[in-house]
């Protein structure tokens, strides 16, 4: 990216702050709002998992790279969230005011696009770094005015390290000499959409640890058990990079520590002292009874130690919704019923959103809705998911959405996004299989919902197609990042809308100009559309190739040379060539029936004025 696409006081100090400020995704914060409600530790529970965390985290004599991991629900956001905050209570002296032990955060999620990619992670740690150490402003400032592509999320990962993270820390080291180690927390890794980049960056992160002008800093990883982020561990931890350990520092000292969540024998207690403290907070907000020992030691045990098991059942238990279940008693005796066999793998929390699924009004289209929500790029208000969806699915979004209220935070203010509790939500929602009722297998693909809905959304702001080529123009007229696009091709390449846009006939058409043209959009040039489209310059350009012409002997390509468009474009050099590399043009023999072949063979080729090839 050159000087010239970012702001022209970028090259001042205030402008390259200004400007990492706002590259830096705030709702990848640990705290950031955008990530309500946070899951954290109650107090009592996680304790081993915790000390030993802390413990590896308050060695000063080398860098570790942690890596907690376990199967979804066990609680690693959570664990996360509360190392985080612990450290960011933390002075790494007592005389600062400022300066703490978390030095920063990047929590992945795939609810928000920025969130979900490595593009930008380098520049949000470098703004909280440059945030919690004053002093190493200027370097940043100096980086990003010398080189302004380093905040492009597009910039190799390696130089944006060496820039943004590398060179601030460096400034730190005789600052943090003889303090406790800073942290860096970055959770949920399998978060992240792109494995490839992940695995370079896991890997950038441990180079960097062996940097010798580093100060001592430590950086806890979590995610699931996910093969390609194991592979990448274990390659680290195999394979250490002996050429760029500090003076006397060994190998074996920087092999990543591993701690897993999965099977700990302290659950089952954690998950109970859980369980007794919302229960109790129940009963003073609502004089809801306490459960008896056994409905509590069958409520653990169906968790069966996942914490977001057991937090979905106080959910459910705790909405008032007026489903049939009004009573939390009633909801209590829902979540007693369900089988105490554990399940191998997610299936005891598939089985567990199953049962609250089953008690709304209409358990397939909730699951719909469900995986609707949890298949949208970014999170919507329910104001805007019940417009969007208005042309599909009904005006009763809302009201089927409020019955998952366990499933999904849906805000009291309705200007809020609603966003799924769990990414094991989003797992189950994917994949039909994973639900048990049959009905859902015929439910509509969700992504192709969306579609269909945003596009008939954008024809209702549309209402005709000289509009909708006017509102393509006007792109031009927008930011500078849409400037490598050219509005007036794309505006050029949609000139054979003939008729008022229908969203799917224009979706069709998008696509078979696009180069889209499978089976199902074979027919589509004897459309309106497709007819006009084939008398422009593309249309012609398109009819020369190597495709065209294997199109020309299907069902549609002949129907379309019996039509008065075909028997021109015959008529002119373009068919005239085509026709000479037809088998008939060597061997009369072979020629095939009447009909269409009559125009073939050339009793239709009388002479017609030729057409212009400007449009139609």
């Amino acid at each position: 990216m050159s000087h010239d696409q970012f702001p022209s006081d970028l090259r001042s100090p205030e402008g390259a702050w200004e400007r990492l400020c706002q590259v830096a995704v705030k709702g990848a914060e640990y705290d950031s709002p955008e990530r309500r409600p946070h899951a954290k530790c109650l107090e009592g529970t996680r304790v081993t998992i915790l000390n030993d965390i802390y413990q590896l985290i308050n060695n000063r004599k080398e860098s570790q790279l942690i890596w907690l991991h376990g199967m979804a629900g066990v609680g690693k956001s959570a664990v996360a969230f509360t190392v985080a905050e612990r450290m960011r209570s933390l002075k790494v002296i007592e005389q600062t005011k400022i300066e703490t032990r978390l030095a920063g955060t990047f929590f992945f999620s795939r609810q928000h696009t920025n969130c979900s990619m490595t593009g930008y992670f380098f520049a949000t740690l470098a703004y909280q770094l440059a945030c919690n150490f004053p002093n190493v402003q200027e370097d940043l400032k100096k980086a990003i005015r010398e080189n302004p592509a380093l905040l492009d999320p597009k910039k190799s990962l390696h130089d944006q390290m060496e820039g943004l993270f590398l060179k601030p820390l460096r400034r730190l080291r005789s600052r943090l000499r003889n303090c406790l180690p800073s942290t860096f927390v970055i959770d949920a890794l399998d978060e992240c959409v792109s494995k490839s980049e992940l695995a370079e960056l896991i890997s950038l992160l441990d180079g960097a640890l062996r940097d010798p002008e580093l100060p001592v800093i430590h950086i806890l990883l979590t995610s699931r058990s996910e093969p390609h982020i194991r592979n990448v561990i274990q390659k680290l931890e195999v394979h250490p990079l002996v050429s760029n350990i500090p003076a006397g520092i060994s190998a074996e000292g920087t092999v990543p520590a591993m701690i897993s969540l999965d099977g700990a024998a302290d659950v089952d207690n954690d998950i109970r002292i859980f369980l007794e403290h919302s229960f109790m907070e129940l009963e003073s907000d609502t004089g809801f009874p306490q459960p008896t020992a056994d409905e509590l030691a069958q409520l653990v045990s169906r968790a069966g130690r996942r914490f977001i098991v057991a937090s979905t059942m106080m959910k459910f238990i705790n909405d008032d919704d007026d489903d049939g279940y009004q009573d939390p008693r009633d909801r209590l005796q829902v979540m007693l019923t369900f089988a105490n066999e554990l399940l191998p793998g997610n299936l005891e929390v598939y089985e567990l959103y199953n049962g609250i699924l089953a008690t709304c009004a209409d358990p397939a289209r909730a699951y719909l809705h469900l995986s609707i929500v949890a298949s949208l790029a970014d999170p919507l208000p329910m104001r805007q998911i019940s417009e969007l969806l208005v042309f599909s699915e009904g005006k009763d979004v809302e009201i089927v959405l409020v019955q998952l209220r366990s499933l999904i935070d849906i805000p009291a203010d309705s200007s809020l996004p609603v966003n799924i509790y769990h990414s094991s939500i989003r797992d189950y929602a994917s994949d039909p299989s994973n639900c048990s009722f049959i009905k859902v297998q015929d439910n509509k693909d969700p992504h192709s919902i969306l579609a269909y809905s945003s596009f008939r959304l954008m024809m209702k702001k549309i209402p005709s197609s000289t509009a909708f080529q006017d509102a393509l123009s006007e792109l031009s007229k927008q930011s500078q990042a849409m400037q490598p696009h050219n509005p007036t091709s794309l505006k050029r390449s949609l000139a054979f809308i003939v008729e008022p846009p229908e969203p799917l006939q224009v979706l069709r058409g998008l696509l078979w100009t696009q180069g889209y043209r499978r089976s199902a959009l074979q027919s589509w040039p004897m459309s309106r559309d497709g007819l006009a489209w084939l008398q422009t310059l593309e249309g012609d350009d398109w009819l020369r190739t190597r495709e065209a012409k294997d199109w020309l002997q299907t069902e549609w390509g002949l129907a379309w040379l019996e039509t008065r468009w075909g028997e021109d474009w015959l008529g002119n050099q373009g068919g005239e060539d085509w026709l000479e590399t037809r088998p008939w043009g060597a061997n009369a023999g072979s020629r095939p029936r009447a009909g269409t072949t009559g125009c073939i063979l050339g009793i239709c080729k009388a002479p017609r004025s030729p057409r212009s090839k400007s449009g139609h």
